[in-house]
C-alpha cells in the first residue's frame, strides 16, 4: 500500500533557466523574492535569473546572504527582507542551502511564528506562496522535496520541517548551472546524492514508486560519477548527475532516509563536518550494519553497478567498498580520523544519532550502543 503524488513540475535541459520568468508568470507572480548566495551572484547566475524575471515583467527583491547549512538566523535575515515588500512568489536558486532557506521563509511569511513551530510534518495551517526551486549543484534534491532542513542557530542540530504545501511548484534543472561548481562542492554534493539513492532504496518506508526513483537515480549517478571526477565532464554527464540527484530527492519524499543521515548530523553539529563528507564517511559502514536485513536490496544495487550478481553473499561488502572508492575518487576523507573527528565525542554523538528523525526509517533499529559501534568502525579506513 502507498499514497503517491508528484507536487513538483520538472523542467529539465541545458538553458532551462531562461524559462524562469515565463514559468513565474503562469502563477501570476508580481513581487518575487529571489533567495540565493554570494557564490551564485559572483558566478553570474543571479543576474541571469533576475534578467529572466524582469523580462517577464516581475519585480525582483534579492536576498543573497544564504550561508551553507542554513540556520534559523539565515531564515530570519531573509524573512526581514521579504517583509519589507509585498512578496507573492519565491525563487530558491542555489544548492540545498538556498532552497531550504527559501522554504523556511515561505513557512514564516505565510504562516507566522518561528521555524521550530514547523519541526515535523504538516504543521502549516495556511496556504503557502508558490515557489520555483533551481538547483545549481547535483546533490541534495531539495527541489523535489516538501521538507526544509534548517539548523538551530545555537545547537546546530538540523530540524526537518515538512509540509506538502512547501513543495516547489516547479523545479528547473539546468545542467549549465553546475559548470561553475568548485570541485569541493561538486564532490560533497555528488556523494550526498549517492547516499540518498542508497538509503531510500532500503528504508523501511520504501514502496514501488520510491524504489523506481531510487534505482533510476543510482543508475544515472554511478554512470556519470567517473566522468565527472576522473575526466572532463560533458553536458550530458552533468545532466545525468543533476537528474540523478533530483530523482533521489523524489525518492526521499516518498520513503525518507536512514541511519547514515542520523549519524551524519552530529558530525556536522559538533565538528562542522560538511554534510556530504559526513554521509560519505558513514554510508559504507551503515551498509554493513544493515546487510543482514536488506542484503538482497544492496545486491540489486551492486548488480546495477556491475559488481556481482544480486544473490552474491558478498554483495553488500562489495557495494560498501565501491561507495568508499567513489568517495576516495572525489578526494574526500574516508575515515573519521582523516576528517579530524575527536573519538571522545563518540558516546555523546551516538546518543544524539539514535534520536535523529531519519533513524526511524532505517531498516534495522538504531540504538546508542550500535551507533557508537558504527562511529568506531568509521574511525580508520
Amino acid at each position: 500500500m502507498f499514497d503517491f503524488s508528484l507536487a513538483t513540475r520538472v523542467v529539465f535541459g541545458a538553458g532551462a533557466l531562461e524559462q524562469l520568468g515565463e514559468l513565474a508568470s503562469e502563477y501570476r507572480a508580481r513581487q518575487v523574492l529571489l533567495v540565493t548566495d554570494q557564490g551564485l551572484a559572483q558566478a553570474g547566475h543571479e543576474d541571469r535569473a533576475v534578467e529572466s524575471l524582469k523580462q517577464a515583467g516581475h519585480e525582483v527583491i534579492i536576498y543573497d546572504g544564504v550561508c551553507p547549512n542554513p540556520t534559523t538566523e539565515d531564515v530570519d535575515h531573509a524573512l526581514a527582507v521579504a517583509r519589507k515588500h509585498k512578496i507573492d512568489f519565491i525563487v530558491g536558486l542555489g544548492g540545498g542551502s538556498s532552497m531550504d532557506c527559501a522554504k523556511g521563509v515561505n513557512f514564516l511569511l505565510s504562516n507566522g511564528g518561528q521555524i521550530e513551530d514547523y519541526w515535523g510534518v504538516g504543521k502549516a495551517t495556511k496556504p503557502m506562496l508558490p515557489l520555483i526551486a533551481i538547483p545549481t549543484t547535483s546533490g541534495t534534491g531539495s527541489e523535489a522535496q516538501s521538507f526544509a532542513l534548517i539548523a538551530n542557530a545555537k545547537t546546530h542540530m538540523k530540524m526537518a520541517c515538512g509540509d506538502k504545501k512547501a513543495a516547489a511548484k516547479v523545479a528547473i534543472l539546468d545542467p549549465e548551472l553546475t559548470v561553475t561548481m568548485p570541485h569541493a562542492v561538486a564532490a560533497v554534493t555528488a556523494v550526498d546524492a549517492i547516499s540518498h539513492a542508497v538509503e531510500t532504496y532500503v528504508s523501511n518506508k520504501r514502496n514501488p514508486v520510491s524504489s523506481m526513483f531510487s534505482r533510476e537515480a543510482w543508475r544515472l549517478l554511478i554512470q556519470a560519477f567517473p566522468k565527472v571526477f576522473q575526466g572532463s565532464p560533458d553536458m550530458h554527464a552533468r545532466g545525468q548527475m543533476q537528474l540523478g540527484a533530483h530523482w533521489a530527492g523524489a525518492a526521499i519524499e516518498q520513503s525518507m532516509l536512514g541511519a547514515t543521515h542520523a549519524l551524519a548530523n552530529p558530525l556536522s553539529a559538533h565538528f562542522n563536518t560538511v554534510h556530504g563528507v559526513a554521509v560519505g564517511l558513514m554510508l559504507p559502514h551503515v551498509i554493513r550494519f544493515n546487510q543482514n536485513v536488506v542484503g538482497h536490496l544492496y545486491g540489486e544495487l551492486a548488480t546495477e553497478a556491475g559488481l556481482c550478481k544480486a544473490d552474491d553473499p558478498t554483495a553488500s561488502e562489495k557495494l560498501a567498498q565501491f561507495i568508499q572508492s567513489l568517495v576516495a575518487m572525489t578526494g574526500n576523507p574516508t575515515s573519521l580520523d582523516q576528517a579530524g573527528i575527536d573519538k571522545e565525542m563518540f558516546p555523546q554523538m551516538a546518543q544524539e544519532a539514535s534520536k535523529q528523525w531519519t533513524g526511524n526509517f532505517n531498516p534495522r533499529e538504531v540504538h546508542p550502543h550500535l551507533m557508537q559501534e558504527l562511529y568506531e568502525c568509521a574511525w580508520t579506513s
